[in-house]
């Protein structure tokens, strides 16, 4: 439990319950990974600017209801409190809540709460035990890194991550989602994680720094080592792997799919599936650096066997033989099949009438589950309750 006294409690059995976050982030990294906070369980404040709130409050279509779906993404199980940071009285109580929370999320470019007396040093002389996680676009180690923006699509193509998307003979090609800001959260709720867990240990926080090219980075994977440890710049490969094959996608006679075959025991099983079983043992295919070499003439022999029959031939020959391989689903369809599959991926709240339909948290926990208590708040919401609580003596 927290050590805080005067906390509002709710009826919360996650492992983050008792756990108070004050969430001054906006967009998308910040949000997630305090709302992920909310979903283990923690009660978070959404601290917002007065008659604006989140910028992804306005950053519609699709809209339900008035309200931006981009918004309800990433802002569930919070409460929703304005304040004015320029306002002298709005600032006190945004330090009594920095100074009563355990957790505070914050993606303001480096020194801005510094100038209001939000920044770590000032709210962890009186607050040892906060865990301040400081999420930027590229860090602020130097002059120049502070004052780059952080938006998603600018370190996708600063990362490299847009240099290795798209078809080779293509224009570079940036993911459908802001997969870097996503990434971002996640790298940030470990870390958070990880402080508390040290907390436990030593009684004190820490800061927690992560940067959006930082994690850009870092999920380059496999790519990325292959730049640091052999000096490959890789490049756009379609939907190619370039470490193992087949690993793609394929067109059928009436659509695409994909295969993906990740050693020799499953490729002669390929081979097999599509009538071609001395594929397996040619030279050229026989082994995957084999095949990775020889990837041209690898691909049309199997674009060949595949054209003879459809998507749903394919996967049922290949999946009975042991090969990984499925449709191309659009998004509805994803969300059908998950739910044929039992993941059940959407979670349905209600406040004031209003249902408000989510993504379902991936994480499962068999003690402590996650759970939605809370709909996305209206701008300003909790104002009455909050303001009267941080108003209080601790």
């Amino acid at each position: 439990m927290s050590w805080h006294t005067g906390r509002m409690p709710e009826p919360v059995t996650g492992p983050l319950a008792g756990l108070l976050v004050a969430d001054f982030s906006r967009v998308l990294a910040g949000p997630y990974a305090a709302m992920t906070l909310g979903d283990l369980g923690a009660d978070v404040i959404k601290v917002e600017r007065p008659g604006a709130g989140d910028d992804t409050r306005s950053w519609g279509p699709p809209w339900v209801d008035g309200v931006a779906t981009y918004y309800t993404a990433l802002n569930r199980n919070k409460r929703s409190l304005t304040l004015d940071l320029s306002d002298p009285a709005d600032r006190v109580l945004a330090v009594e809540l920095a100074e009563r929370a355990d957790v505070l999320v914050e993606n303001f470019r480096p020194g801005t709460l510094d100038r209001y007396g939000l920044g770590y040093e000032a709210v962890s002389a009186n607050n040892p035990r906060l865990i301040y996680c400081s999420i930027t676009g590229f860090g602020a180690a130097t002059e120049e890194a502070a004052d780059l923006s952080g938006y998603d699509l600018l370190v996708q193509a600063m990362s490299g991550l847009m240099s290795i998307t798209g078809r080779p003979d293509g224009q570079p090609t940036k993911v459908g989602v802001a997969v870097v800001d996503h990434v971002t959260a996640l790298q940030s709720t470990i870390g958070i994680l990880a402080a508390l867990d040290a907390r436990h240990r030593t009684g004190l926080g820490q800061r927690v720094e992560v940067s959006l090219m930082g994690s850009a980075l870092a999920a380059l994977i496999n790519q990325g080592s292959a730049h640091v440890g052999a000096g490959v710049v890789p490049g756009r490969m379609g939907n190619r792997h370039p470490s193992v094959a087949p690993y793609q996608t394929f067109p059928a006679a009436d659509g695409w799919f994909v295969v993906a075959c990740g050693n020799d025991g499953q490729f002669a099983k390929v081979a097999a599936a599509v009538g071609l079983p001395d594929l397996a043992t040619d030279a050229r295919f026989a082994t995957n650096s084999a095949r990775i070499a020889n990837l041209d003439d690898l691909e049309a022999a199997l674009v060949t066997a595949f054209s003879t029959g459809t998507v749903e031939h394919w996967i049922a020959a290949l999946t009975a033989g042991g090969v990984p391989a499925g449709p191309i689903n659009d998004i509805g369809q994803a969300f059908t099949d998950a739910t044929r599959l039992g993941i059940a991926p959407v979670v349905t709240t209600e406040a004031d009438g209003r249902l408000e339909r989510t993504v379902r948290s991936p994480i499962g926990l068999s003690a402590t589950p996650t759970s939605v208590r809370r709909n996305a708040p209206v701008l300003g919401e909790h104002d009455a309750e909050l303001r009267t609580w941080l108003a209080a003596p601790r």
